[in-house]
């Protein structure tokens, strides 16, 4: 028989309910042994139909019944705020159902309360699997995405990802063989988004033993690898022809052909390293009676060529085109450890102090750092086979102090730049960085001959106009435009424009103009609005 609630009026009805998911307001059918308070049809003794039982914990069920049991659609409700929702059998989660609590929430296949069969489990943590369940685990063909954003497809074993499959990660690179417990362990092949290619044997997630490297650079190399690098025998061919052969040890050559010993590049091109900034150093002029242009150019990740001919392109740019008095580039990069000085924060220091001895308080010192850039706010230093430190916002702060009276432009090119401009500005210095203090920026692979923001800049913009505030305006529509025809999130650039800066710049071009009018220099772009040819890229 039904209880009265069923036929009570509907307005009765949603007012004793209208408290929410609370427990409705009429008296309970059934008081079962575990205190559970049951409204609904009775039959014979049992719980039978539509129904809700309500516990003393807040927890709830509301569904069908059968035999005293949950069966069929329902919903239940735990105390925590937990919820399922969809079919039973005997009691637990069984067939299509939505389980949504603090910590997952799942979508898909239940069998005896477990996840089992299709289904999409989602963790809080950013984690997600969708595929084929077994026993409450990933079990089976799927996809496993974790909260950096790489991807890992294939056939898992309790949650692990086990023989052949592939994995890709949010910056693009790409890996399809064979894995173990997650890892690339055994036959593979791996390639970067910047093209670097590395095949052959995996062990515990790198590449060991034998193996083969194809660099988007035109390197090749064949043989042994120990964690990525040559380790043993070994032949390298390069870009320009030449071939290496020999015993390699941790990625650098020890011996030759014949079994003789090579000298170390590392230890000679530490040897030079304090000439050669003291060189750089040394060719700074100091200043004159007119407002002058000074540059310091960094190129910090010595890994890709990509920093290194950006920073060689905007010094070469600023001394073309805006008639730099002078110029010092400090650079990080695996073949020029013995004929460039290194870009670290000491040499950074170094070269700012003489650049404050140097120049005279109205002149304009332009600085440009291009690396990659942390979450953290620190640019990152890499001199490979050397352990740098990074440069955070702070410290770059600090080493710019001896510039704090001159007039200063500095433009970084690196992820999550934007996160620099609250420790750097002030009213004499005017900060344009690639990206807001929480985005990526892009280009940054070993082909490339500029970044996004440094090519949108430097090699368009300011060809275009020499007004800094126009031209970074130009370059972030730029970039804008190339990121969304990509598909990529947008980096947004930022600017910090101080008028000081924007003013003593329009009267160094406005000087520059009238002293090249009174002495032109033939094939020299001179004009306030005209554009000189592109300097050439150093390789």
């Amino acid at each position: 028989m039904r209880h009265l609630v069923f036929l009570a009026p509907l307005s009765l009805t949603l007012l004793l309910v209208a408290c929410g998911d609370g427990e409705p307001l009429l008296p309970a059918d059934a008081v079962l042994p575990d205190g559970g308070r049951y409204r609904g049809e009775i039959i014979d003794g049992r719980l039978q139909g539509p129904g809700r039982l309500d516990y003393s914990d807040g927890s709830y069920y509301q569904g069908e019944f059968k035999d005293g049991q949950f069966n069929g659609q329902g919903r239940l409700t735990y105390r925590d705020g937990s919820r399922y929702e969809g079919g039973f059998t005997n009691g637990t989660p069984s067939g299509e159902g939505h389980l949504n609590s603090t910590d997952l929430e799942y979508r898909g296949e239940f069998s005896k309360g477990l996840y089992q069969g299709l289904g999409e489990l989602q963790w809080r943590n950013g984690d997600s699997f969708q595929g084929q369940f077994r026993k409450g685990e990933p079990h089976g063909q799927g996809v496993l995405t974790d909260a950096q954003g790489n991807q890992y497809v294939g056939t898992f074993d309790n949650s692990q990802l086990n023989g052949q499959g592939s994995f890709k990660n949010r910056t693009g690179d790409l890996y399809n063989g064979e894995f173990r417990d997650n890892q690339f362990h055994g036959t593979g092949r791996y390639q970067s988004a910047e093209g670097d290619v590395w095949s052959g044997r995996f062990v515990d997630g790198s590449l060991t033993g034998k193996g083969e490297f194809t660099g988007a650079d035109g390197s090749h190399y064949t043989g042994q690898f120990r964690d990525w690098r040559y380790h043993g025998q070994g032949r390298l061919s390069l870009a320009d022809g030449s071939q290496q052969r020999g015993m390699w040890q941790q990625g650098q050559r020890i011996g030759d052909a014949q079994g003789n010993p090579v000298p170390d590049t590392l230890a000679i091109g530490l040897l030079e390293q304090g000439r050669l900034l003291d060189a750089a150093i040394a060719q700074l002029p100091a200043s004159t009676a007119a407002i002058e242009l000074y540059t310091l150019t960094l190129a910090g990740d010595g890994k890709q060529s990509v920093f290194m001919r950006e920073a060689d392109y905007v010094g070469d740019l600023l001394q073309e085109r805006f008639a730099a008095h002078g110029r010092i580039t400090l650079v990080n990069h695996r073949d020029h450890l013995a004929d460039r000085p290194m870009a670290t924060s000491v040499s950074l220091g170094r070269s700012i102090q003489a650049l404050a001895e140097r120049s005279g308080k109205e002149d304009l010192i332009f600085i440009y750092l291009t690396s990659h850039g942390s979450a953290q706010h620190a640019l990152n230093l890499d001199q490979p086979r050397l352990q740098l430190n990074d440069l955070p916002a702070s410290e770059l702060a600090s080493l710019l102090e001896p510039l704090k009276d001159r007039y200063k432009v500095l433009v970084i090119s690196a992820c999550y730049s934007g996160g620099f401009i609250p420790k750097l500005q002030d009213e004499k210095t005017l900060i344009m960085t690639a990206a807001r203090a929480d985005r990526v920026s892009f280009g940054c692979s070993e082909e490339n001959d500029f970044t996004y923001f440094g090519r949108a800049l430097f090699a368009e913009a300011l060809q275009q106009t020499d007004d800094l505030q126009g031209a970074f305006t130009l370059a972030q529509a730029s970039v804008a435009a190339r990121e969304v025809a990509d598909g990529f999130e947008p980096s947004e650039p930022q600017i910090w424009p101080a008028k000081a800066v924007l003013a003593q710049w329009r009267l160094l071009r406005e000087q520059q103009a009238e002293r090249d009018l009174k002495q032109p220099v033939a094939g020299q772009s001179v004009g306030l609005q005209s554009a000189g040819p592109l300097p050439a890229l150093v390789p």
